[in-house]
């Protein structure tokens, strides 16, 4: 275990503004997708500052550790990261599915969080891709 936290905090030690680079983004990306699925209405988090305590305080870290891997395995250990996240907010009714949205219609009811997991696994290859090319955009050095 002790391997894994050096690993850990070895993949966490960045530059302070990355790290910056990564809340910003993903904060206003949070925010889009709660509008977004609010206004479509297919789920929304129950309260609005959740999207800090998931997007930049949850997502944010793990897409530190996972950066440096290939697409297939940041979307991999993403899926683990998202069902787990994904199946604790419907749970604990952190997260509202609304009644007989368009994915409901499309995949039914019982997949409606697993097809959530799959889609949002998607943000760690994605997001990382993103504020990398952002960071070396603004910073002028590689992420």
């Amino acid at each position: 275990m002790k391997s894994f936290y050096s690993w850990a905090l070895d993949k966490l030690r960045v530059d302070p503004r990355l790290i910056l680079t990564y809340c910003i983004i993903y904060f206003a990306w949070g925010m889009l997708m709660n509008w977004l699925g609010t206004e479509v209405q297919i789920a929304r988090f129950t309260f609005w500052w959740q999207v800090i305590s998931v997007y930049i305080l949850y997502m944010v870290p793990i897409s530190l550790l996972l950066r440096k891997l290939p697409f297939h395995a940041q979307y991999a250990y993403g899926l683990v990261a998202m069902g787990l996240l994904e199946f604790g907010g419907y749970f604990f009714k952190t997260s509202y599915a609304f009644p007989g949205n368009i994915l409901d219609e499309l995949i039914g009811i019982r997949n409606f969080t697993l097809g959530m997991a799959l889609f949002f696994a998607l943000y760690f290859p994605l997001g990382n891709w993103g504020v990398g090319k952002i960071y070396e955009l603004i910073f002028k050095t590689r992420a």
